[in-house]
């Protein structure tokens, strides 16, 4: 994606405006990975200066989290979800690629010390949270005091995705989520190839068009993969 395309802080955090002078109370800062990003601390600030917003969290691999945790928390930021899918230093580091779990547990006990809490772990299961991976992560959030989510691997394009254990994820029902892309598309549901450009219709038009439009249940998404749209 072209560096011209992405949103600006600014544009975010006036959709986020918008959103909020509509009846949204809650944002989640998702990715890829959001510490990354530079200035991320500011734009929580900015974000949760909003009135309106009452609930502003963050999903995370939880690596950077040692050093972001408590400038978060003074920003603003509620809580965090850190993605968490074995505690084996081996393991981690297969599923990850370059991963270091000892940069994960660094990042758990900041967060726990800021405040940003409760946090909640989100684990990604092959078929079953009774793996042995999850298994042990579900012990070690038993011990640790953390909440723990199974997440059955999923598939945009072939629409395979199922309820999360422990959570709401995955329930069509009860979903009133949409995902702001980081170019700039809002989506009423991520297993659908429906979104709307905030810089092509407006911010409060493409609001309502795609709460209009949100499907009853998520089908497939042909134009979207998880390594672009984000986890």
């Amino acid at each position: 994606m072209s560096h011209d395309d992405i949103l600006r802080y600014e544009e975010v955090v006036e959709i986020v405006r918008i959103g909020a002078s509509l009846g949204i109370k809650k944002v989640r800062i998702t990715g890829g990975e959001p510490l990354v990003r530079k200035g991320i601390v500011d734009m929580v600030k900015m974000i949760a200066e909003i009135p309106g917003i009452d609930d502003l969290s963050m999903t995370t691999n939880g690596t950077l989290l040692d050093q972001f945790a408590e400038p978060l928390a003074k920003a603003g930021l509620k809580r965090v979800n850190i993605s968490l899918d074995s505690i084996d230093p081996d393991n981690y580091r297969k599923i990850t690629r370059v991963g270091d779990l000892n940069n994960v547990l660094y990042g758990i006990r900041a967060a726990q010390m800021a405040g940003l809490t409760p946090i909640k772990i989100n684990c990604v299961v092959k078929q079953s949270h009774l793996e042995p991976d999850a298994q042990e992560v579900g012990r070690y959030c038993d011990e640790k005091g953390l909440e723990v989510r199974f997440i059955k691997e999923m598939s945009l394009e072939n629409g395979t995705f199922s309820r999360v254990i422990g959570g709401e994820g995955g329930n069509c029902k009860a979903c009133n989520r949409l995902r702001l892309t980081a170019d700039g598309k809002i989506k009423p549901c991520l297993f659908s190839d429906l979104e709307f450009d905030v810089r092509e219709l407006g911010i409060k038009n493409a609001f309502y068009r795609a709460v209009g439009m949100k499907p009853e249940s998520g089908k497939k998404n042909k134009i979207n993969r998880f390594s672009n749209i984000g986890g």
